[in-house]
C-alpha cells in the first residue's frame, strides 16, 4: 500500500485579513493576510516569527471567524517577514463564500 505523502486538502491562494492573539495575553494582537487557506489551517505571513507549537487565536477581521490554531512551522521570508503555517485545532473551519469570491478552486 503506497504511504501517503503532502496535505491531506488542498489550499485555496487568497489573502484573507485577520487577527493573530495570545490566548495568555490577547491584549497582543498582529493584524495579518492570509497566503492561503483550506479547512484545517492556514498560512499567514506575519512581523514576528512563531514557535514551533504555539497556540494562537485567530480572529477574521471580517466575519465571525475565531479558532485556536497552532504553529506548525514559521521561516523567514526575504523582505523579513515570517511565513507561518497554522494547524486549527478543534473542528475544520468552513470558510465564508464572500471570502473567496473570485478564487479559483
Amino acid at each position: 500500500m503506497p504511504v501517503r505523502s503532502g496535505r491531506l486538502e488542498k489550499r485555496i491562494s487568497v489573502a484573507i485579513p485577520v487577527q493573530i492573539s495570545s490566548p495568555l495575553d490577547p491584549a497582543t494582537t498582529e493584524r495579518t493576510i492570509t497566503e492561503n487557506v483550506c479547512s484545517l489551517g492556514i498560512r499567514i505571513f506575519a512581523q514576528h516569527a512563531r514557535d514551533l507549537n504555539e497556540r494562537l487565536m485567530i480572529s477574521s477581521v471580517v466575519g465571525d471567524l475565531r479558532t485556536l490554531a497552532r504553529v506548525v512551522y514559521c521561516e523567514r521570508l526575504p523582505d523579513g517577514r515570517f511565513g507561518v503555517g497554522l494547524q486549527f485545532q478543534g473542528m475544520a473551519v468552513k470558510w465564508p463564500s464572500s471570502s473567496l469570491a473570485g478564487v479559483a478552486g
